[in-house]
Formats: C-alpha cells, sequence, structure tokens
C-alpha cells in the first residue's frame, strides 16, 4: 500500500524522487519522506507529514543539493504507529549512517526490537521497519560491502518486505523483497527501481521484476542475487508499454474524470485484442489449463463486483457451476477439478494472495499487472489491459474485468462445444458493442450527475437497488460513492428491500434503481420507494429514466453501461462537496497488507 522508490544516478535524485513519489500518490499515504547522498558522500534526510506538497515545502527549505545520485523514497500508509513525522520513512539507524524504506509487515519486529534495544540501540519510532535499519547498522560495523549487511539483516526477518536501503559514504542503493513488490529499471541517466512501474514511466523502456529472495545492488553497475546469495543474470524483462501521457491528468479536473472517459477507448483496446480468439475458443484453449468441473472467482472490492458479473456468465451461458468467494474469507476446499480465478487490479493484493496459499487445483489471473506476484504465482494469466489507473476507486479496471471475464466464459463455452456456435457469436456481438455503448453513456450520463448532486449534496446515504445481472453494479455503484463520497450507501436485491432495509426509507433518500431481470419486480420496488417519500433515481432503457443510457436487451453480464452512470454520480457528488476524487481518505489503491 506503501510507496517505494529509489534512484542511482549521476545527479538529481532529488527531482527524480520527487516526481516518481507524484505518481505514487494514488496508492494512497499519510507521510512521506526521501533520503539522497552524493557518491561516497553524507546522507540527508528529509521527511514530512501530509500530502507531497509538504515534503516538497521541506525539501526546498532544506535544499538538498542536486548533485545528489543516490536516493530513497517513500510514501507511508499507517499499518504501526500513528501518524507522525517520526513514524515516517526512510528510518535511520543510532549513527544516522544508514537510511532505509520498507514496504510491507516484519512479523517478528517486536522481538527483534527488543533483542537490538538489549545490545544499546535506541529507537526513534513506533515502526516495525526501524529494526532494518538497525539490523543493518550491526552488520554494516565490519566495513564489509552494504549489500552483504542487507542480506544479513534480511534473514534475520519474518513477513513480508520490499526494502530499499542506502548508507553515508555509500555509492550504492540496496534492494531486497519478499511478498512485496519491487522492479529495477535501467537507463542511459542511471539505475531506478520503485514498487510499482506506473513511477517509472517515461524514465524507462524496460523493468525487470524481483523475484521473492531477491537482492539487487545498484551501482555502476545492477548486479542481482537470489535468496541463497548466489550472483544471477537479471530477471526478465518487461516491456514499458505506457507511455507518460498515460500517467498525466492532460485538461480533466482529476484522474477519476480522465479514467471514466478512457473506458470506451480502453474496452476496446481489449476487444480488438481477444474476440478474434473467443468464438473459436481459442482465447481458452491457448491458457492449457486443465478439464475443470466448477469455478471459484476469487477477489476484493471493486474486482470482487466485476467477479460476480463474470461468474453469471459462466453459469447462464457456458452451464458450469461458478461462485464468488470474498478472498478474506476464503476457507480451503480441496478439490482438484476447481478451477480458481484470481482477479486483481494490481495483481498485488494480499487478501488474494495469502488465499491462494489454501487454493488447490489451478489458478487463472485476471490482472492489469501481467508482471505482478499473482501472475507469478497463477498456473495461466489474463491481462486486462486497461492501462494505468491512477485514482484509488476503479473505472476503466471494473469494466476491463467484466468484459475479460465474460470473454473468457464464452471461449470456454466455445472451446468446450457447449453452447451452438451462433449463440456465442451473438453473445460476442454484443460485447463488441459495448465500447460504443459506454461511449454513449458517458455523454449522457456526465451532464445529469452533475445536475443531479446539488440536489442530493445533503443526502446522509443512499441505496443502490437492482435485479440478477444487474446485481453486481449495484454493489459497484454503492461502493463507488461510499469510497470517495464518505456517505453511507448499500446495495440491496429488490426483492429483499421489503424485508428490512424499507425501514430506513424517509422523506428524500435517494434511491438508485439499476433495471435488470423483471420490469414489473423493479416497478414494484420503486413504487414502494415512492410511497415512503424516497428519491427514485432510475438507470434504465425508457426516456423517462434519470439516466437513460441501457441497451434495450440484456446480456448475461448484466447492464455494464450501468456503471458509467454510477462513476458519474460518485465523482461529481464528491466534487460539489469538496471530497479529493483521486485520494479519499483511509483508502489505498494496491492493499498489499493484510
Amino acid at each position: 500500500m506503501c510507496g517505494i522508490v529509489a534512484c542511482r544516478l549521476a545527479g538529481g535524485a532529488p527531482e527524480f524522487l520527487l516526481a516518481a513519489l507524484r505518481r505514487l500518490e494514488y496508492r494512497g499515504y499519510d507521510s512521506a519522506g526521501v533520503a539522497v547522498t552524493k557518491l561516497g558522500g553524507e546522507l540527508t534526510t528529509i521527511r514530512a507529514v501530509g500530502r507531497l506538497s509538504a515534503l516538497t515545502n521541506r525539501m526546498a527549505a532544506e535544499e538538498p543539493p542536486d548533485t545528489c545520485g543516490i536516493g530513497i523514497g517513500h510514501t507511508r500508509w499507517a499499518t504501526h504507529g500513528r501518524v507522525s513525522e517520526s513514524n515516517a520513512h526512510p528510518h535511520r539507524d543510532c549513527g544516522r549512517s544508514v537510511a532505509v524504506v520498507h514496504n510491507g509487515i516484519i512479523d517478528n519486529a517486536d522481538d527483534l526490537r527488543a533483542s537490538l534495544e538489549e545490545r544499546g540501540h535506541r529507537f526513534d519510532s513506533d515502526v516495525d521497519s526501524e529494526v532494518v535499519a538497525h539490523l543493518v547498522e550491526e552488520a554494516a560495523a565490519s566495513g564489509g560491502p552494504l549489500v552483504d549487511a542487507v542480506r544479513a539483516a534480511v534473514r534475520q526477518l519474518r513477513g513480508s518486505w520490499a526494502l530499499a536501503v542506502t548508507a553515508r559514504g555509500r555509492a550504492e542503493v540496496i534492494l531486497a523483497r519478499h511478498h512485496s513488490p519491487l522492479v529495477v529499471g535501467s537507463s542511459a541517466a542511471g539505475h531506478f527501481a520503485a514498487s510499482d512501474i506506473t513511477a517509472l514511466i517515461g524514465r524507462v523502456a524496460q523493468v525487470q521484476v524481483m523475484h521473492d529472495g531477491d537482492v539487487v545492488e545498484l551501482a555502476d553497475e545492477v548486479t542481482w542475487f537470489d535468496a541463497d546469495g548466489s550472483e544471477v543474470p537479471w530477471r526478465p524483462a518487461v516491456a514499458m508499454n505506457w507511455g507518460a501521457e498515460d500517467a498525466e491528468m492532460g485538461v480533466y479536473q482529476d484522474f477519476m474524470e480522465k479514467e471514466i472517459s478512457e473506458q470506451p477507448a480502453a474496452t476496446a483496446r481489449l476487444l480488438d485484442r481477444i474476440a478474434p480468439q473467443v468464438e473459436n475458443g481459442a482465447l481458452w484453449r491457448h491458457l492449457r489449463l486443465p478439464h475443470v468441473d466448477e469455478v471459484q472467482f476469487l477477489a476484493c472490492g471493486s474486482s470482487m463486483n466485476a467477479s460476480l458479473a463474470a461468474a453469471r456468465v459462466f453459469r447462464t451461458v457456458a452451464g458450469v457451476p461458478a461462485r464468488l468467494v470474498i478472498a478474506s474469507e476464503y476457507e480451503r476446499e480441496p478439490h482438484a477439478k476447481t478451477l480458481t480465478i484470481a482477479v486483481s487490479q494490481s495483481g498485488e493484493t494480499a487478501d488474494v494472495l495469502t488465499a491462494l496459499d489454501d487454493v488447490d487445483g489451478p489458478v487463472l489471473a485476471i490482472t492489469n499487472s501481467p508482471y505482478s506476484t499473482l501472475a507469478r504465482r497463477a498456473d495461466a494469466v489474463t491481462d486486462c489491459d486497461a492501462g494505468p489507473e491512477i485514482g484509488v476507486a476503479a473505472t476503466k479496471t471494473f469494466t476491463s474485468q467484466v468484459i475479460m471475464g465474460a470473454a473468457l466464459a464464452l471461449s470456454f463455452a466455445a472451446a468446450a462445444g457447449r453452447v451452438p456456435r451462433r449463440d456465442i457469436a451473438q453473445h460476442m456481438g454484443a460485447l463488441r458493442e459495448l465500447p460504443e455503448n459506454l461511449e454513449r453513456a458517458h455523454l449522457a450520463a456526465f451532464p445529469v450527475a452533475s445536475a443531479l448532486v446539488g440536489e442530493l449534496a445533503h443526502a446522509p446515504g443512499f441505496f443502490f437497488v437492482s435485479r440478477g445481472a444487474g446485481l453486481a453494479y449495484a454493489l459497484e455503484g454503492a461502493l463507488k460513492l461510499k469510497e470517495i463520497t464518505y456517505r453511507w450507501a448499500d446495495a440491496i436485491p429488490a426483492g429483499e428491500l421489503k424485508h428490512g432495509s424499507i425501514a430506513l426509507i424517509e422523506e428524500g433518500t435517494p434511491v438508485i434503481v439499476i433495471e435488470a431481470g423483471s420490469r414489473s419486480r423493479l416497478n414494484s420496488a420503486a413504487a414502494e420507494i415512492s410511497a415512503r417519500g424516497g428519491r427514485v433515481i432510475r438507470i434504465g432503457t425508457e426516456p423517462d429514466a434519470t439516466f437513460p443510457i441501457l441497451a434495450a436487451d440484456e446480456s448475461p453480464w448484466g447492464p455494464l453501461e450501468s456503471v458509467v452512470a454510477l462513476q458519474h454520480l460518485a465523482r461529481s457528488l464528491a466534487v460539489w462537496i469538496g471530497r479529493d476524487a483521486d485520494k479519499p481518505r483511509n483508502l489505498a489503491k494496491s492493499v498489499t497488507v493484510l
């Protein structure tokens, strides 16, 4: 959830670190800091609580020399210890000669701290990460290579870590990884590392992904060591397919607005790539997965809602039992012929990765990060190809996940011969229409949402109601609104409304009704809401709907176009009441801790 950046350049480290940390703001953070040094020179550490602007101002006041070429930086999302400057990274040793940034959790930090304090070490923070600085200090006391000191420190750790370490009088940065992501890249300017590839967009043409146990030294050259300490060749390169403009806001007010508008293009790009392989079953066969009797989706958050829509296509079209399991609640159910489809935008979601430890049978990953930990652990991988998503609230990754999941189900059905070819072709025709439908929905929904939010600004809570295939989108709409407006929201099947939740409907309560399934059942629910004073906001096909944006024919994956209206509604309300749509409080884009 935190962000790490590091560099080994001839100069300009402060500028790089700040720019790279800005690219990682979307991950969520509450403090930030950097440590920089000239080659073999003094070590300067600067930290600040709050947004990066506070760190920028602090750096402007302290003026670390731009000739500094070695640096590490960090944005912290608190897991251990309160939000304070002393708990911000980088953390240092007793002699202020070692600086460490860390993502992850050191499970045995308390035992290590007690032992270090017995040996005379003094701690400045409440953070588990600080023990690493003191362990490196001890190991480096003999004057050997910094990489050996880091390796000695890492051998004493239990838990998860991505580490970047530098020290006074040294000319290198040392990286170490275990269950927390780090990538390394080089260019003519020097060597770089980051916890997320987004930080290095525009800096390098390709990256190498560190594996668990790897230790890497960034010096004049990059030297790679495996878990046994043996020097090994660099890990395989992953091309950077995103350009600098993909991570810039451009003409938009915020990244969420930009990414909502990018959904038609992102889904068109995905369909152009995969559609030719669906009807003939090639998309599924090329995954080389064994025969399975059932499918379980493993996901969290927006990926969980997308999985609910995709699982329905497996059930209703492919005729395969398919269920959704919340990753954090997964319990082992041994069944060798169950395919687990693990869905994660970042591919680093800790709850998903932990659940996989107990999964029997093959694993298929759906992710927007084909170089991620999830991708490497899975037996097969499908890339959502949504491009970088900077806003914390998922938008284009959600729509791409739904489309990828639906396409996989259709291709499975084609490969297994379970469904007549003409039916697969009909469903594929509907999938191919989605980019155009999403574009129409975007253009129509934006002005309606902008006009509505003034009337809704004082509503303390919202309901999202639908049926059948629409429930996934009701859940996603409620999640979006909660995430970025901080108002409560609940998603309810229309038939369940009268079994308790209708007691909460009062004069003016906004209820967003998403058409799906039987119109008569939804009309009855809408009438019950209106009779109790609720404000019905309808997303549907008819011209009198508040958002008349849905396709007339219902597809097995449900009314995907509705999510565009739901995204616009949540974002417009957030902007109206003064929330930061891109960086909602307490949330992180990539949830890498349990």
